[in-house]
């Protein structure tokens, strides 16, 4: 295990030099709000000795060669959202915030490509490009408060996956900041290119542990004319879950399928004090569609009509698509106000198997007497599954939950699934990750992460562990 250095006052003063005292805080109570992110738990929380907030490539540069050259870990973290205590500086050292990078750098309205900092959210993104006529397909619920370099690093999924893909679809390019602290564009404004290695998807996904992006390459698609959203009720979560395989089979082509238990539905509607459709018993199946042909919209409507009212939904609407997104976007939000303490499972299985799956996790539920509410991607096979805490002890909480996550993960692996749809891995996953992985996959990301971070000074202790 590498031996990590402690930031002393000389090396304080040496990053204040090179990126200046208003970017670095060493107040505790400045560095307070960077010591977790949504995941709670004492464990998972640690203030960092030292944060910057960085206004340019160069600055993050100069902090990652000092903190190199000393052997000091160097922890990128975006607005805080993940739950996996991705950002979090375990191990100590210098917590790089990126919330200063948040600008809008080109709109390449010819070549369909925008150029953005890290620290721009989701949702000024997606804004910036409906204003061009485009679309960034990039949706994550967490979208008003997300940020790109964290989307980036994590592989975020979101609400559009289904027909464009996840983060990894919409980049096409990095620049980042190297262990060593080297600035490099990887990739670019290019639709393809098999010019050696492509580095750049490596980073996507590596959750901050191979470099630390600076600037993204993102696509651009033209904004549709229009969209519609249907909201298909039914009175079982089996019935809807096992609707979702006719309507990606029937030609529809949605951009999302989403779905939410009844307990969700029921848990939503009471945090935002609104009715929400024939909430008492039933489970949701969203729909999105999209295009310029109306006409063409219409019959896809009145194709996923037929195919839910065929298959036992007892309503079947044309949905108010703020109200209803709304819903769905707070619906982890909605968890933590009825119990602070949650774990939010992230689990992908083969769409095949969606059904199979949350039946297991319901049984579980009632096995171990713990309430469980599930929503999530439908149409991709992406299932969150929230485990509440409530009033349990301490004591009870962590021996249930230790109980129902082996048996859950057990029965993903088992029909081929994994841990992580698109939440990442961080610390909370890094054990279970290698206890389902095969060993030579792990050794294979060991020697990536020891090629591009030889000292071992990026995010360390997050997704795999290194000699």
């Amino acid at each position: 295990m590498t031996q990590y250095n402690s930031v002393t006052q000389e090396i304080i003063e040496q990053i204040v030099a090179a990126i200046g005292a208003e970017n670095v805080y060493t107040d505790e109570v400045k560095k307070e709000p960077y010591s977790h992110d949504e995941l709670v738990g004492k464990k998972y929380n640690k203030i960092p000795e030292l944060v910057v907030l960085p206004t340019t490539p160069e600055q993050v540069a100069a902090v990652v060669k000092i903190a190199n050259e000393h052997t000091i870990p160097v922890i990128a973290r975006g607005a805080g959202t993940a739950f996996t205590s991705a950002s979090v500086a375990l191990f100590g050292g210098i917590v790089i915030s990126t919330e200063r990078m948040n600008q809008i750098l080109e709109i390449d309205e010819e070549n369909m490509f925008m150029v953005v900092e890290p620290g721009a959210t989701t949702a000024k993104v997606q804004k910036a490009a409906n204003e061009k006529g485009f679309l960034y397909a990039g949706d994550p619920c967490s979208g008003d408060s997300s940020f790109i370099g964290g989307n980036i690093g994590t592989n975020a999924g979101g609400n559009k996956a289904v027909k464009y893909g996840t983060t990894r679809q919409q980049v096409a390019g990095v620049e980042i900041v190297t262990a060593e602290g080297d600035i490099v564009t990887l990739g670019g404004k290019l639709k393809k290119d098999s010019s050696g290695y492509n580095l750049f998807h490596l980073i996507i996904g590596s959750e901050g542990t191979l470099g630390i992006v600076t600037k993204c390459y993102l696509r651009l698609v033209p904004l549709p004319e229009s969209q519609m959203d249907v909201l298909a009720v039914f009175p079982s979560l089996k019935t809807a879950i096992e609707v979702v395989p006719k309507i990606m089979s029937a030609g529809v082509n949605p951009v999302c399928v989403e779905f939410m238990d009844n307990g969700s539905v029921r848990n939503c509607e009471a945090y935002l004090n609104e009715s929400l459709p024939d909430s008492e018993n039933g489970n949701y199946i969203i729909v999105s569609i999209e295009g310029d042909n109306e006409e063409l919209l219409e019959e896809q409507l009145g194709t996923i009509d037929e195919i839910c009212t065929e298959n036992g939904a007892s309503s079947v609407l044309i949905a108010d698509p703020e109200r209803i997104w709304k819903a769905r976007k707070i619906y982890a939000e909605a968890d933590r106000a009825i119990s602070i303490v949650t774990s939010m499972e992230d689990i992908v299985v083969p769409t095949t198997h969606i059904p199979e799956t949350i039946e297991t996790i319901a049984e579980l539920g009632e096995k171990y007497g713990l309430t469980i509410h599930c929503a999530g991607h439908a149409g991709d096979g992406n299932i969150h599954a929230n485990i509440l805490k409530k009033d349990l002890s301490d004591e009870e909480w962590d021996e249930k939950l230790h109980a129902i996550q082996e048996e859950i993960y057990a029965k993903v692996y088992e029909l081929g699934g994994k841990l992580s749809g698109e939440h990442g891995i961080g610390y909370k996953r890094k054990a279970v990750l290698a206890q389902y992985t095969n060993p030579v996959e792990i050794k294979l990301m060991q020697a990536v992460k020891k090629a591009l971070d030889p000292k071992n000074i990026l995010n360390p202790g997050k997704v795999i562990d290194v000699e």
